[in-house]
């Protein structure tokens, strides 16, 4: 062996030394080898924050093995991720290692393939001390602050509670919308919807009513409503004006890390950890059918848009080839990366852009062909020419005989669309979180044409409070505002949920008592720490760092300096004060003193406690309980968790019964056996019992205003 290639993932690897061949030798260093001990704060706070650093426990072989390798190769290069993680484990594997940190050893590529691999191989660059400064600097800070607020958080409202710099202001923004929903106050509204046909077509089309005699129309209670509804008793309808138009949609730009976690949530219904984990397979490199070994897609964590030209003379090859060149676009379309983005990579898009989904699904696993498929669709969409489209407003008179001789009318509104050059959209449409009016296509329409009327109805509305986050709109919201940085949004949303700082309720993220709690007493004590405005500025910061023109160890000095006064006046102004949380009254009476027992959560999750604490010390597991019962042994069905966090169900009689199941619970019993039903996604009720089969469809309950007020 003459030259050695440390790498980080065994994949990667593996795919690499497919390239390199016998004169080289690929090992990987699994992430990190050397980090701050966790069992003290391990930064010397005296002495400019410097880190003491040891070997992660566990590696000591594995250091031990690369050293062997290193004493026989002839060079070692290190070629870790392009990004400030990778540049620092390659920094701390050349202290590690003894290799010189100022010779040209350190190895980048934004996509692995040959090609790119061969020519990052031949020229090597020196470590840049610059982008190690600035992951040190964000370590260090978060350690800082984890290790010095974490102790005092904890003695104030439960022991065993963490605070993070970042992840506490994700915590904020959840819990402030959570007090936007608790303070909104719906206010109601009416539509009148009217469904017509313009004979003799017999195609139903919709307009609402949006305007009279004397302008725009704003109907707030139901009197209101029935006032319109009578004016129109015999009115005829005819069209007043028709206005076409054309509009051009055009594509959104390739994925960023940011906007593959969202499209992916929104679209496949991944969450942040399950894409990056498909993502990262997937930039690490398969044996792909007929190629060999090849990374598909460039390097997954950017906030870049930029694209290589040669990336985009394959996609505009390839488009013309199977779409024609009408396809494309008169002129290259570029889009412009945000001023706040690091921009050190490509986006997120193929490797090779002729390699369509179907060509390489039966070399990938059912989550890398989903989420390959969403990025070779956004990147083609991306190159394609705009999608255009034939507008029609419709504007439609209302009125019956005495009305008109008084120049009394009422106005009807219908939209409508054709597409007449289907574009981008013939591969790729992005996904969005609001609710956009529907729009169809409209039947020949001319002015002055009376229509049919063919039903009218007033409809009650009531204004929505903001939706709550989910974990798309989370790390929407923590671009937008600069808060974290590609390499962080998924750990900022596993660890607040981990934490039980929030819950995820069907898709949507919920502040836990404990969450708000926590809010609570930074805002009061710590508001730097949870203002969205500061933490985004020392992101900034690190940018700063990262480019060379701020001074790691001046940086932390202007965050901890303050940080140290403001923890010692906290301590001071809250000296004896507990926070106490409310706690759940059951109706389980303690064993041993028969008083109600209550809900606690632990570090561990809920329990249920005696309240008599200290007398009493009595605990016991916290079991939710569903009307169901188990269609094997009869035993009552309860919630659980999986260790993942997921809610299934269960028998209480575990383990001498084994019955588990996803499906929910309800109180219905099934017509055949009389054992209980479970819903299933999409609705359908089925009996459990295996010599049963029975299902049927669920019937949707409706609330009438009537309902909702009782």
């Amino acid at each position: 062996m003459s030259k050695l290639v440390i790498v980080e993932s065994p994949s990667k690897a593996k795919t690499i030394q497919k390239y390199l061949g016998k004169d080289f030798k690929v090992a990987a260093s699994v992430g990190h080898i050397r980090d701050l001990p966790a069992a003290k704060l391990s930064v010397d706070v005296k002495n400019d924050f410097a880190p003491k650093y040891a070997i992660v426990k566990g590696k000591e072989k594995l250091v031990k093995e690369l050293k062997g390798m290193v004493d026989e190769a002839d060079f070692v290069y290190l070629a870790t991720d392009p990004d400030r993680e990778g540049e620092a484990i390659s920094w701390h594997l050349a202290n590690v290692l003894n290799l010189s940190t100022e010779e040209k050893n350190r190895v980048k590529f934004n996509e692995i393939n040959k090609t790119s691999v061969l020519k990052g191989i031949k020229e090597p660059e020196k470590i840049d001390l610059d982008l190690v400064d600035a992951q040190q600097a964000r370590r260090i800070l978060d350690r800082l602050v984890g290790y010095k607020l974490s102790p005092f958080v904890s003695q104030k409202i439960r022991r065993g509670l963490s605070a993070g710099r970042v992840q506490s202001v994700a915590v904020r923004l959840i819990v402030d919308r959570e007090e936007e929903i608790r303070a909104f106050k719906p206010e109601e509204y009416w539509s009148i919807d009217a469904k017509f046909t313009n004979p003799p077509s017999k195609k139903v089309f919709t307009a609402a009513l949006t305007a009279d005699e004397n302008g725009k129309v704003e109907i707030t209670n139901e009197k209101q409503a029935l006032e319109y509804s009578s004016r129109l008793d015999g009115a005829e309808y005819q069209v007043s004006s028709v206005k076409k138009g054309t509009r051009k949609r055009s594509p959104a730009p390739p994925f960023t890390t940011s906007t593959l976690q969202q499209d992916a949530s929104r679209k496949l219904g991944f969450h942040g950890k399950r894409t990056m984990k498909a993502a990262q397979e997937l930039y690490e490199g398969m044996e792909i059918s007929g190629i060999g070994a090849t990374g598909l897609i460039t390097y997954m964590r950017t906030d870049s848009l930029r694209i290589s030209e040669e990336s985009r003379a394959a996609g505009n090859e390839y488009i013309k080839e199977n779409f024609g060149e009408h396809y494309l676009p008169s002129k290259p379309r570029y889009y412009k990366t945000k001023a706040s983005a690091q921009d050190g990579h490509e986006a997120i898009r193929p490797t090779i852009p002729s390699l369509s989904p179907e060509k390489v699904k039966q070399s990938l696993t059912a989550d890398q062909y989903k989420l390959y498929t969403l990025i070779w669709e956004r990147f083609m969409a991306s190159l394609m020419a705009d999608c255009i489209q034939d507008t029609v407003k419709v504007d439609i008179k209302a009125a019956n005989a005495s009305d008109s001789a008084k120049g009394r009318y009422c106005l009807f509104t219908a939209n409508g669309y054709n597409v007449k050059f289907d574009g981008y959209t013939k591969i790729y449409e992005a996904g969005t979180d609001e609710k956009k009016e529907k729009e169809t296509a409209l039947p020949e329409i001319k002015k002055d044409d009376v229509l049919r009327l063919k039903s009218l109805e007033n409809n009650q509305h009531f204004t929505q409070p903001p939706a709550r986050y989910t974990e798309a709109s989370l790390v929407k919201e923590l671009e937008e505002t600069g808060v974290g940085r590609p390499s962080t949004y998924v750990s900022i949303v596993s660890t607040i949920l981990q934490r039980e700082y929030v819950v995820r309720e069907q898709k949507q993220l919920k502040p836990t008592e404990l969450g708000e709690a926590v809010v609570k007493l930074l805002k009061k004590e710590f508001p730097n720490i949870v203002n969205v405005k500061f933490t985004a500025n020392m992101e900034s910061d690190l940018d700063r760092v990262e480019s060379g023109e701020v001074d790691y160890i001046a940086m932390l000095h202007s965050f901890y300096d303050g940080f140290e006064d403001t923890l010692k006046k906290a301590k001071a102004d809250m000296d004896g004060v507990k926070i106490q949380l409310q706690e759940d009254i059951t109706d389980i009476p303690c064993e041993k003193c028969g008083r109600m027992m209550v809900v606690k959560v632990g570090r561990f999750g809920k329990f249920l406690a005696c309240p008599g604490y200290p007398e009493c010390k009595n605990t016991k597991p916290f079991v939710v309980q569903t009307n169901a019962k188990c269609p094997v042994c009869g035993g009552n069905v309860i919630e659980k968790k999986s260790k993942k966090g997921y809610t299934f169900f269960g028998c209480d009689n575990y383990p001498d019964c084994n019955f588990m199941t996803w499906d929910k619970p309800t109180d219905e019993v099934c017509p055949k056996c009389g054992k209980s039903l479970f819903k299933r996604k999409g609705g359908l009720l089925v009996c459990l019992d295996e010599g049963c089969g029975f299902e049927k469809k669920a019937t949707r309950k409706r609330k009438t205003a009537a309902k909702e007020e009782e």
